[in-house]
């Protein structure tokens, strides 16, 4: 699914896009513990800032990183 919304946001706005974390979910938190584990991954574990570049974002899932 990463994959997939990374795709789909280079698609619409061009390799330069950036995006948070936040993309991958709908705007109401139904799933909170899935949220925070994309959010522990993007924070705590590769110190990303608020916003990447979502090929980065895509290369990095696509790596196993």
């Amino acid at each position: 699914m990463i994959v997939e919304v990374c795709e789909l946001k280079i698609e619409q706005k061009g390799s330069g896009v950036g995006l948070s974390f936040y993309a991958f979910f709908k705007n109401k938190n139904d799933q909170p513990e899935v949220l925070m584990e994309a959010a522990r991954w993007w924070i705590e574990t590769h110190k990303l800032d608020h916003f990447e570049k979502a090929v980065k974002i895509r290369d990095m899932v696509r790596s196993g990183v």
